[in-house]
């Protein structure tokens, strides 16, 4: 099968095309034909040597894939061949063929195209487990978003609306700003003024922060956050030290936590999935989620779509059509 490879740490032109042997399906596992890969900042860690993939896990870049299943492994009842999937990875994604833990896999949604549902599983999965699962938001309360048109951002801002939410989103251009409000975001921000902070405080605040920055941002998150908020770090693109005012913390009645998808446990993985097959997936049949794809690039410009990503253009999801 064609795979794309590390060859060695490095900028997008480490990412190569190889051939690799079909891998067989073990207990619990599914063996994906693939029709397309999601690409994610995860990846791009990756290939620069900052993120190795967990152990056992492949070394082949891409973290979702969607596409037909082609063969079960011993002990899977869920999936038979033939059926369209859309999956969670721990690796593998960036090929012909993908093999997937039962637990991971969902139904490709309602009126959703089988190329954009490799789009979902990552995102999803993430601001499912982050914003819901962790930090509860609830109908009526605000949620920010940093990077409002990435992918993350992107889905943060739609379920978070779908879920009746006050949605504000950060983005760092007047056209990305634009795409956010046109996403159904309540208010944007650009977050390179030295007062947005001050305005969302000013102008109510918010109850819950999904924060991709890290660095610097985390003071000021902290000094918008209403009484009893939620401040969720998933990455730090700013930098992973922060300054923390405890006394802020306690007079607010702050929480802070912080978790990454790729190195939790199978089991965790399926309740997730679980309650996204539940709670969230019969919104994209209601007409009330839709998949936003940015761009797709076929396998062999891989590099191209790293660069796509890098670059910050993006509004939504890469993907890498395989199939």
């Amino acid at each position: 099968m064609r795979v794309i490879e590390i060859k060695k740490p490095g900028g997008p032109e480490a990412l190569v095309p190889a051939e690799r042997p079909v891998p067989e399906p073990g207990p619990d596992e599914v063996l994906i034909r693939v029709a397309a890969a999601g690409v994610n900042r995860p990846d791009v860690l990756q290939r620069l040597g900052l993120y190795p993939p967990p152990p056992g896990a492949s070394d082949i870049p891409g973290l979702e894939a969607s596409g037909v299943v082609e063969k079960t492994g011993p002990g899977v009842t869920a999936w038979k061949k033939g059926d369209e999937v859309t999956a969670l990875l721990t690796g593998g994604g960036y090929a012909d063929y993908a093999l997937a833990h039962v637990g991971s896999c969902l139904p490709v949604p309602a009126g959703v195209s089988l190329i954009d549902a490799a789009g979902l599983p990552e995102t999803f999965f993430t601001v499912y487990a982050n914003v819901y699962d962790d930090a509860r938001l609830k109908p009526g309360e605000t949620l920010l978003v940093h990077g409002g048109t990435s992918g993350i951002g992107v889905t943060a801002v739609t379920l978070g609306k779908a879920t009746g939410a006050r949605v504000i989103a950060t983005a760092s251009s007047e056209e990305k700003l634009a795409a956010i409000r046109a996403l159904g975001a309540d208010a944007a921000f650009d977050y390179r003024r030295d007062d947005w902070e001050h305005e969302i405080a000013r102008t109510g605040g918010a109850d819950v922060v999904l924060d991709m920055a890290g660095g610097d941002f985390v003071k000021r998150n902290l000094t918008l956050l209403n009484p009893g908020g939620r401040h969720v770090s998933i990455a730090f693109l700013r930098g992973n030290n922060a300054e923390i005012d405890i006394f802020l913390m306690m007079r607010k009645r702050l929480r802070l936590s912080g978790s990454t998808m790729k190195i939790r446990s199978m089991e965790e993985k399926a309740r997730l999935a679980d309650g996204l097959r539940r709670e969230v997936w019969p919104l994209f049949a209601g007409g009330r989620l839709r998949a936003v794809t940015d761009r797709v690039f076929p396998l062999a410009e891989a590099a191209e779509a790293h660069r796509r990503m890098e670059a910050g253009l993006h509004i939504g999801k890469i993907l890498l059509k395989i199939a």
